[in-house]
């Protein structure tokens, strides 16, 4: 049975995604920098983890900085989804690819697995599973890796039910092992599961079950001491200052219209009245609202799924009051007062606990309405199944060829002495996503990087754009020397054709720049003298 349903959702994700699927290692998003970003994440895991752990967090971008990848998620555990593939010798497309496919699969099938053990009822569960994985929270953020790989929420919902019902060690051990899994993916699944915890655990003690409350506190709380060796670079990050103001937070909040907001094929138009941008898309179908409607009234009816579907009402309205970020009271005083909130730049990803929610609570509705039906069941599940796939639906989606990064970095890795390469255009931090296609380039070889992009901008970056961003100009090679550079890229192809005539003129004839290689894409790779 989990066989079958892994091979529909691995069915679902490529559908969702196409054309990616017809040529994983052609198509790309690198249209988006955040995908570039995120090639790079999975690239370096796999290049460092097994060599040299102790150095994981200190990326080779933004040169001289240490504790670059605690500028955002650690992406640790779906790297090691796709670091066989680079290990081969796949390039950092194809594994973005294949470990996108795989993690809206692993998630469905995590949504799927839950539903399926709350209601007994396998079409209800393939329903919730993929509305779990297949809904416009995360189809709207298929360039973050980790939004596909939020199978962990569902997981860790079900074993702190599990254990506020009847506690256990099995259970303990498996909660807590799927927090440092969660942990070692993305720093905010964990905030979202500290959020599922807390609720779960809340209900537990009002319904008078201490014990088990108790052990899933505990569970988790062992979870986040085994993520330690990943934990600690963040904690370390923000001991040095780094926070996220809350004028910046109040840029990536949701709105209550964003709950009605789709960016489906099918719901857009009617929908578009209440589209701000992609952070703000929530809107879960006209189907999975009704089953989910249905489904909680039905949970009303025993103990045990009372008690669950208050758990899952509870956690809905979090996530969305939370969603909505500095817009309200309480998350200004949870911001003051709650210190982990100080590293959450997009409390808008508070909202899919209420997709979460909506997921499941349709499979227990799903699951009465084929409980009801003496006929035809399988055709009622296919059906329901059909209309949320159809109502999520947003594919073809858009893509972008990808012919391997540029032959000329091969040159820099096989640079004898040590390297501290600098690209210009070098952008401002205002466009500093434009420095995604340099990131993805410094798979091909590792070497330090003074460029760099990522969800924060340290300081000496900005203080060196100042002066790199006017590169070849009077000065700016004497600063880049100055700061430690030894190689120079030059993009050519990302200059206008007057700046591209200046640029060039100006690098003729320099005695501070030798020119080590060239190529028909205009890159023009110098070594500094």
């Amino acid at each position: 049975m989990a066989r079958r349903a892994a091979l529909l959702f691995a069915a679902l994700a490529v559908i969702h995604t196409w054309p990616l699927a017809s040529a994983p290692g052609r198509l790309s998003l690198n249209h988006n920098s955040d995908a570039q970003l995120n090639a790079w994440i999975l690239s370096w895991v796999a290049h460092t983890l097994p060599t040299d752990p102790r150095d994981l967090f200190n990326g080779n971008i933004f040169t001289p900085e240490t504790g670059t990848l605690a500028y955002t998620d650690p992406t640790i555990v779906p790297a090691l989804f796709g670091a066989p593939v680079r290990w081969l010798g796949g390039s950092p497309v194809l594994v973005f690819n294949l470990v996108l496919l795989a993690g809206l699969t692993a998630t469905a099938l995590a949504g799927w697995w839950v539903a399926w053990k709350w209601t007994g009822s396998n079409g209800a569960a393939l329903v919730a599973g993929a509305l779990v994985a297949f809904n416009p929270h995360v189809l709207t953020r298929l360039p973050h890796t980790v939004a596909a790989h939020v199978w962990g929420l569902p997981l860790v919902l079900y074993f702190a039910d599990r254990l506020v019902e009847r506690p256990s060690r099995r259970d303990g051990l498996l909660l807590a092992l799927i927090v440092a899994a969660t942990a070692a993916t993305s720093v905010y699944w964990l905030a979202l599961a500290g959020l599922v915890v807390g609720v779960v655990i809340t209900v537990g003690l009002l319904a008078g079950r201490w014990r088990g409350a108790l052990a899933a506190g505990a569970a988790a709380g062992a979870g986040v001491v085994a993520a330690a060796p990943v934990l600690v670079p963040y904690v370390r990050f923000a001991a040095g200052g780094a926070t996220r103001p809350l004028e910046i937070v109040a840029q990536f909040t949701a709105t209550p219209a964003g709950y009605l907001a789709s960016m489906s094929r099918l719901h857009a138009g009617w929908t578009a009245p209440f589209f701000r941008d992609d952070v703000n898309v929530f809107f879960a179908g006209a189907t999975a609202i009704a089953l989910a409607v249905a489904g909680l009234a039905v949970a009303c009816r025993s103990v045990t799924s009372r008690r669950r579907a208050i758990t899952l009402v509870t956690i809905a309205a979090a996530g969305v009051v939370l969603s909505l970020g500095p817009d309200t009271p309480l998350y200004v005083w949870l911001y003051e007062h709650v210190a982990p909130l100080h590293g959450i730049r997009a409390p808008a990803r508070f909202g899919y606990l209420y997709l979460m929610v909506v997921a499941l609570a349709a499979g227990y509705g799903l699951a009465w309405v084929l409980n009801r039906a003496r006929t035809r069941r399988s055709a009622i599940a296919a059906a329901a199944l059909a209309l949320v796939t159809v109502e999520a639906a947003h594919a073809p989606i858009r893509t972008t060829a990808f012919a391997g990064v540029p032959p000329i970095y091969s040159l820099v890795a096989e640079v004898d002495e040590p390297v501290v390469l600098v690209e210009v255009p070098f952008w401002p931090p205002d466009v500093m996503h434009e420095n995604g296609e340099y990131v993805l380039n410094g798979t091909a070889h590792w070497r330090p990087l003074m460029n760099g992009y990522s969800g924060f901008t340290p300081m000496s970056y900005r203080e060196r754009s100042a002066t790199f961003w006017y590169f070849p100009r009077e000065g700016t090679v004497e600063a880049m020397r100055a700061a430690g550079a030894t190689h120079v890229m030059v993009h050519l192809e990302r200059f206008d054709e007057r700046e591209r005539r200046e640029v060039s003129e100006n690098l003729l004839g320099r005695r501070d720049l030798w020119l080590v290689a060239g190529d028909s894409f205009g890159h023009r790779l110098y070594e500094v003298h």
